[in-house]
């Protein structure tokens, strides 16, 4: 993968860039809708690529794992064609499992022990595990096995955590620069930046993660319920550390405030299921701020959802109409709403990106996060 950043915001560190894979190039700041079994939920991939406009999107290495299973995803040829989605594709490793399954695993130094949430069954993901797992699915991108941490977390337990993250990851790097892509296109290896809330833990988490030199990093561990502004300090002082050179993915974050205010510390990659979450629960993002379909207020309200267009969606549905559909249970409500939240985010990081190379970013975040952040 090559990275090559493009330009700086003049007052703030966002940045804008783009990477090359052998699946597409990725222009950044980029979102990334969320395919944790090989679907994001409710959106085909024709409307991601036309409607959606998603340059990358991204896979679950222990759902699919579980479900298809690899002996049909190397049958198929690899996650690319069982899916048919022919863009570049990001696998998490299966290790935010550890943190979001801690009721069914184990952890150990040799891996996690899991029971599968399908039919109980016990599976042992090791670090080499996880790199052969994702190697036979072909995502282009692949994610170091890390443990997660819960918030709140101890400084002890999260200190321990780290250095078992370091040791798993080196266990990573090595089996991946010792195994060959099963398919007839590179991959690229991420490691995670983990460490809590405490800022030393991730100044040398990311001191670490930084000194093994591969193209692209991430930051973990965040999202999982600290406030906003833990959040933001450990972005901030992570991406003061993280090589200026490689692309920085922020995993599972978040809302459109959250985004915009990352790419403002010099993060480039995001994910997060809220789009498609919230808007199967009649919850939109907009141009203009965030709209509960379900609220009577829009029973006769016949514009369409972003009546600005701003954000580049297929505007021919009503207000009215789609809060019909969701308080109905309609299938269709959940997937117009799913296609225009993800519209929206991509539409917002596009924006982002063109603000950066205006130099006009900072005064735009500011203008867009009072927007975003009002209830219509």
């Amino acid at each position: 993968m090559n990275f090559k950043l493009l330009k700086k915001d003049p007052s703030s560190n966002a940045r804008a860039g783009i990477f090359k894979t052998e699946h597409g190039a990725v222009e950044t700041p980029i979102f990334m809708p969320v395919g944790t079994a090989g679907t994001v939920k409710g959106v085909s991939q024709q409307d991601l690529d036309k409607q959606v406009k998603a340059q990358i999107i991204l896979g679950n290495t222990y759902h699919l794992y579980l479900r298809p299973g690899l002996d049909v995803l190397k049958k198929a040829g690899g996650l690319h064609k069982f899916i048919g989605w022919d863009k570049p594709i990001l696998t998490d490793s299966g290790g935010y499992q550890v943190y979001s399954l801690s009721d069914n695993r184990k952890i150990k130094e040799e891996g996690v022990t899991f029971r599968s949430h399908i039919d109980g069954s016990s599976h042992l993901f090791t670090p080499e595990r996880a790199i052969d797992i994702q190697r036979e699915i072909g995502a282009d991108i692949i994610m170091a096995f890390d443990e997660c941490t819960p918030y709140p977390c101890d400084y002890s337990y999260a200190k321990r955590s780290m250095h078992l993250t370091h040791r798993w990851l080196k266990r990573c790097c090595d089996h991946f620069d010792n195994t060959e892509e099963h398919y007839n296109y590179k991959q690229t290896f991420f490691p995670i930046v983990q460490g809590s809330t405490y800022d030393d833990l991730r100044a040398q988490s990311a001191e670490k993660i930084a000194s093994f030199n591969r193209e692209g990093n991430a930051i973990g561990g965040l999202s999982v319920g600290e406030p906003h502004e833990e959040l933001y300090k450990a972005t901030d002082l992570v991406c003061g550390i993280l090589p200026e050179d490689k692309p920085r993915y922020l995993m599972g974050v978040g809302t459109p405030e959250n985004i915009l205010e990352c790419i403002s510390l010099g993060i480039d990659m995001f994910d997060c299921v809220m789009p498609t979450r919230n808007a199967r629960n009649g919850m939109l993002f907009t141009s203009e701020g965030f709209i509960n379909i379900k609220n009577k207020k829009w029973q006769t309200d016949f514009t369409s959802i972003d009546p600005n267009g701003t954000a580049e969606v297929d505007n021919s549905y009503s207000k009215a109409y789609l809060r019909h559909l969701i308080l109905s249970k309609e299938i269709l409500g959940a997937q117009i709403a799913s296609i225009h939240n993800l519209s929206f985010y991509l539409w917002l990081v596009k924006q982002a990106r063109t603000k950066i190379v205006e130099g006009t970013f900072s005064s735009w975040k500011s203008e867009m996060i009072r927007k975003v952040t009002t209830r219509l």
